[in-house]
């Protein structure tokens, strides 16, 4: 099976652990490269993230493992890049 090389995730959280923290702790998971946690919207129990992760082969199970074991819900997968190398989604008339 090809392996995922980016996963976008739309995630809620709670304030804790932090964004750092959780980022270290996915970038942790099999296969993961590098995770960057982006602060989309902050509530007074929770914060909505944009989660993009990337690596040569990464442990989907083991990100969603990390992530609602600190108190997380994936509310949706915004993109998966599969295959041998990363291809950049290209521009359409409806972009």
């Amino acid at each position: 099976m090809a392996p995922i090389r980016r996963l976008v995730l739309d995630v809620l959280k709670p304030h804790e652990p932090s964004l750092t923290d959780l980022g270290r702790r996915i970038a942790d998971v099999d296969g993961v490269r590098g995770c960057n946690c982006g602060l989309v919207e902050i509530d007074k129990k929770v914060i909505n993230v944009k989660l993009t992760v990337e690596g040569d082969g990464i442990d989907e199970d083991g990100v969603v493992e990390v992530i609602e074991s600190h108190g997380g819900t994936i509310h949706s997968v915004d993109e998966v890049a599969t295959g041998e190398e990363l291809i950049e989604a290209s521009q359409t008339p409806q972009d």
